[in-house]
């Protein structure tokens, strides 16, 4: 047995620039400067999506280390310092306790790792989205590990053949369920095509039991008891030697599906492939947007990144999702464009009932 790698990524909105755009750079560079200042690690990145700092970190240390979550929430709080002093839109929103206290779950930073020992050559892809919850990534996941159509390696690879296990978590009673793809197909898609209650959390490869993908399922609104923001969730996947190759992977995000967030966390928009440096929403604060990034890792190092949506093989769809974007604005307030109604209990919906609760009449 080698050394097992922990692959931890770990991202909080900790102040927008300008508005729920960007990262200051700042921000970035201070973030930058705590990870490299760190003994725990063996290698650190810095991304951002939209604004969101994603912290790609890699160690020896496993799953659910205090010590590296504790880093990560140490380094969202300077960098909320900063944030404050530039008055950075919502500084520190994603922190929702005054301390740390031993795991970073449920403190609000949503949080995605992997322990695993390294292959002969170990390709990983870092996705990261914005505007947008952690059922985002049921659709393209699905796609990667259980849809031949989109996964050739399904069908003609022998090592993939067997299929893969999906382990789907209930967001609200808080349990998980795993299935097997892809005899139980038709039993999961009842589930995960609910992405707003039913997250895909982990994928396993069912010959080797290897870990192959994770996202992050953390819900901020549950934690919070109120609307703080979309939770702009991150997910890992290994690539090639058993796994789905690196453009299998990709390919699932030639086609943006419809995500719940966009503007005020409250409509349904869709999932943008771009590059970091495009990862600044506008049009009506979206519209969502995913970003990918590429490593190779050697010895824990991360080699890379390679941004891979940069690539104009994605222009179309940029441009089907700016189509999609000028439908459902059309729309307006009302559904589907605007969230159903148990998706609006953190917005003004409560309180406009309330005050008019007296004015409905009771049909005889």
């Amino acid at each position: 047995m080698g050394k097992k790698i922990t692959v931890t990524v770990i991202k909080a909105d900790v102040g927008g620039f300008v508005g729920h755009s960007s990262v200051h750079s700042a921000l970035i560079e201070k973030a930058q400067g705590m990870l490299k200042g760190s003994s725990l690690l063996i290698d650190s990145y810095v991304a951002h999506v939209g604004d969101d700092i994603n912290l790609i970190m890699t160690h020896e240390l496993g799953r659910n280390n205090g010590e590296i979550h504790q880093l990560a929430w140490d380094t969202f709080v300077a960098c909320t310092e900063i944030a404050k002093k530039l008055k950075l839109y919502g500084a520190g929103q994603d922190l929702l306790a005054d301390a740390f206290s031993g795991n970073i779950k449920g403190l609000g930073p949503g949080v995605a790792e992997m322990e695993f020992e390294e292959r002969k050559s170990e390709p990983i892809i870092v996705f990261m989205a914005d505007k947008t919850e952690p059922g985002a990534w049921n659709l393209p996941l699905y796609k990667i590990f259980a849809d031949p159509f989109n996964t050739a390696g399904l069908v003609i690879d022998p090592s993939m053949h067997d299929g893969f296990i999906f382990e789907v978590r209930d967001l609200i009673e808080n349990t998980r369920v795993t299935f097997s793809a892809p005899e139980e197909i038709y039993d999961m898609l009842v589930f995960i095509g609910a992405p707003g209650r039913y997250c895909i959390k982990r994928v396993f490869h069912k010959k080797t039991g290897e870990i192959a993908a994770v996202s992050s399922t953390q819900r901020l609104n549950l934690m919070a008891g109120r609307y703080v923001g979309k939770d702009d969730p991150v997910c890992i996947v290994r690539c090639q030697s058993g796994m789905p190759a690196v453009g299998e992977v990709l390919e699932p995000f030639t086609k943006p599906h419809l995500v719940s967030g966009w503007m005020r966390g409250s409509h349904s928009g869709p999932l943008m492939p771009v590059s970091m440096q495009e990862a600044t929403p506008s049009r009506f604060d979206g519209p969502p947007r995913v970003v990918a990034l590429g490593f190779q890792l050697a010895e824990g190092k991360l080699i890379g990144p390679q941004d891979f949506f940069a690539d104009p093989a994605f222009d179309q769809a940029r441009q089907m999702a700016n189509e999609i974007a000028n439908y459902m604005r059309t729309l307006g307030p009302f559904e589907p464009h605007r969230l159903h109604l148990d998706e609006m209990e953190y917005t003004t919906m409560p309180q406009v009932l309330k005050k008019l609760k007296d004015r409905f009449e009771k049909l005889r």
